[in-house]
């Protein structure tokens, strides 16, 4: 397939970009870190849920639009541009693929409605260390007679202070990993929220005997690890969409900043070493954008390479984001640092996204290893 968008895509990221410009520029997200660091603001999402975004990726059997993940990942790109605070990857993203390619129709027929909606949102609560590993999950269900007891405790759970359930990676009897949907006003979850570099709001979830009925699994016996895995994989594809847009802004914030900041009476732009440093970007930019669109197009062909997309994505705009948030700082010079411009938002969200579901170091080792280097 080629790597260019269709009329219907183009139309998509337009149409995000022009609401997202208006309803969603970058000083909301200074407005909502100051106002005691909200998570996003609820206005908003009702509108993303008004235009459609929410039910994107869903299937037609369940009134949702079937238009793919290239469509969402348009969206994604372009809140990334914005830095957009909304529950669209924790819910829909992460719970969304939670529930598509689960084998439970109960748990989708009940649930994904709400997500498309907007009336419910689900949290994914995977990881349990201080780095990625979905392999090292100490969390327990134990079988009862009507379902399970989850024990555990979960770190940097995405908007999980305001999700209405979780989505619960935890270990079997039999000695494997299953999906489990939780109620987050189940009796034994304890839940504190913390705010990252990024501004963003993340929780700390811990689980004391939490009684679930055995209709709330989402993955059945032996189906677990796959599913995870697919879920991993979206993460990252998804995420590298939102990367490319924060890439982009960064970029052409600093050119416009680069045509118009003077020193020595002459722009600072005109100096062909930084021209040098700023044609080099552009070219790992124009890398980037490709790279991401065919990740996407897989997720939504099936491919059987799609791990190896996935790490391919998520190594490569990990790494160009660093470059160009510290080119980006750099060229700003001393009021880069400062809160009076938007560039050093970047810079922080970037250092966050890069770690999330696996930073450069885990993805370009997992693509060695599928490649058998």
């Amino acid at each position: 397939m080629a790597l260019i968008l269709n009329e219907e895509q183009k139309m998509l990221k337009d149409s995000a970009n022009e609401f997202l410009a208006i309803n969603a520029p970058v000083e909301q997200f200074r407005t909502l870190r100051d106002n005691n660091y909200q998570p996003f603001d609820q206005d908003l999402w009702k509108a993303i849920v008004e235009m459609g975004w929410t039910a994107l990726t869903f299937p037609e059997e369940y009134n949702g639009l079937n238009f793919g993940f290239v469509g969402l990942g348009q969206v994604m790109e372009e809140m990334g541009k914005n830095l957009t605070k909304a529950p669209l990857f924790s819910s829909i993203v992460l719970g969304g693929t939670s529930l598509i390619h689960s084998t439970n129709n109960a748990l989708k027929e009940s649930w994904i409605p709400a997500l498309m909606d907007g009336t419910k949102r689900l949290a994914f609560a995977l990881d349990e260390q201080s780095y990625f590993d979905p392999t090292s999950i100490a969390t327990t269900a134990l079988k009862t007679a009507n379902g399970f007891i989850i024990n555990g405790r979960k770190k940097m759970v995405i908007d999980g202070g305001s999700a209405d359930a979780f989505i619960v990676v935890a270990k079997t009897e039999e000695n494997e990993l299953g999906l489990f949907l939780v109620d987050a006003d189940s009796n034994g979850i304890t839940s504190t929220t913390e705010v990252l570099l990024d501004a963003g709001t993340y929780a700390q979830i811990e689980f004391n005997d939490v009684t679930i009925d055995a209709s709330d699994r989402l993955s059945e016996i032996e189906e677990g690890n796959e599913l995870l895995n697919k879920i991993n994989n979206t993460a990252a594809i998804c995420l590298a969409a939102e990367m490319l847009g924060m890439i982009t802004a960064a970029y052409g914030q600093t050119i416009a900043y680069l045509q118009e900041r003077q020193q020595f009476g002459k722009r600072i732009g005109s100096y062909q070493a930084l021209q040098h440093r700023a044609a080099k970007l552009f070219c790992e930019i124009e890398l980037c954008k490709s790279i991401v669109l065919k990740a996407l197009q897989a997720l939504d062909e099936g491919t059987t390479n799609l791990d190896e997309l996935a790490s391919l994505a998520k190594a490569k705009l990990g790494e160009t984001l660093k470059i160009v948030s510290n080119e980006a700082m750099q060229m700003h010079g001393g009021i880069g640092v400062t809160d009076d411009v938007n560039i050093g938002f970047y810079f922080k969200r970037a250092r966050v996204a890069q770690r999330l579901f696996g930073d450069y170091n885990y993805h370009l080792d997992r693509y060695a290893r599928l490649n058998d280097y």
